[in-house]
């Protein structure tokens, strides 16, 4: 796989990473534990060095199948964590002391001594323009307990507050061909600074496979059942923010653009990675042909610029008003 690199003073990492949301098996079809060891081991296999995981997936379950693939596994892989969703903490509750305790409960569960990167996980604005909790982790960082620092965020807006902090490595940010005014309005800016950036949400909680239709129906327990219209969290994590029905029709429109041989996840991650601030995409993966399939479109051509220009259109002409939620 190709290997980009995730910040100025970061890591070299397979440009296709790992999405661990669903092994903490919260919501949606559980993952039972030899499933998601073999989806690990799978995706590390294929190139993948990139596991993007978060102390509440599963209250723990997701770090906690990692650090017992660390275990036993030579592959090199760079964990990247979250902080900051938890009950003890969010929304207003955040504390240095909250911090540690959350870093060391993470250390323990992935069995490591110091964190490869820490990531605020979509915590209020205000905390960020407060800016305190940077300098705990930059005292974290001193401590030894974490290499480096990014942000998960929700916003343009926040992700240039997180870039107004020195020492921050990477963002990650909801990109995907259905939430494109990233590109324009604040790559350039993070390409400036050094900041890599980490795309999430990359097949619109699916979408972008091309697998639903109108009828589709999701269990209970589905975050794309729900919160479809944001009754749980930010709606922009599920659909990318896209009232189902218009997000199934837009996905059809997308269908006449894939190119022959390509399926269309294909092309919707080709076509993340054919931006350059982008350091990686972290798509998930509930089955390991699923994860072997994700590191496969690392190593497609690029798309054309003709069909880049066709996909800019379209979605300046028929999805961008649709997108609900902070954006």
């Amino acid at each position: 796989m190709n290997k980009r690199q995730l910040g100025r003073n970061g890591f070299e990492i397979g440009e296709v990473g790992l999405g661990c949301w669903q092994l903490g098996a919260e919501w949606g079809s559980p993952v039972a534990r030899p499933v998601a060891h073999e989806i690990l081991s799978t995706a590390a296999e294929t190139g993948v060095t990139l596991f993007d995981t978060a102390d509440v997936y599963g209250a723990g379950r997701s770090e906690t199948l990692i650090g017992e693939f660390l275990q036993k596994s030579q592959l090199p892989v760079v964990v990247a964590t979250k902080f900051g969703r938890s009950a003890e903490v969010y929304p207003d509750n955040y504390t240095e002391k909250g911090l540690r305790d959350s870093v060391t409960g993470s250390l323990k569960r992935l069995r490591v001594e110091t964190l490869d990167l820490i990531q605020l996980h979509c915590i209020p604005a205000e905390v960020m323009h407060d800016g305190k909790i940077f300098d705990w982790l930059r005292n974290l960082q001193r401590d030894g307990l974490i290499r480096h620092f990014g942000a998960s965020v929700e916003s343009v807006e926040e992700a240039h507050v997180c870039l107004e902090q020195d020492g921050l490595l990477s963002l990650q940010v909801i990109f995907n061909l259905f939430r494109q005014k990233l590109v324009d309005e604040l790559f350039p800016r993070a390409k400036t600074r050094g900041v890599g950036i980490i795309a999430r949400v990359p097949l619109a909680s699916g979408l972008l496979s091309g697998r639903f239709s109108a009828d589709t129906r999701f269990p209970d327990t589905d975050h794309r059942n729900f919160n479809r219209d944001g009754n749980a969290f930010n709606v922009g994590e599920t659909f990318a923010g896209l009232p189902f029905d218009k997000g199934v029709e837009l996905t059809e429109r997308l269908k006449e653009y894939v190119p022959e041989g390509m399926s269309m996840a294909e092309m919707a991650l080709r076509w993340i990675l054919d931006h350059d601030a982008v350091s990686v995409v972290i798509p998930g993966a509930s089955s390991p042909e699923q994860a072997r399939a994700n590191a496969a479109s690392a190593r497609r051509d690029p798309l054309p610029k003709e069909l880049h220009d066709q996909l800019g259109k379209l979605y300046r002409d028929e999805v961008h008003e649709h997108i609900r939620g902070p954006y």
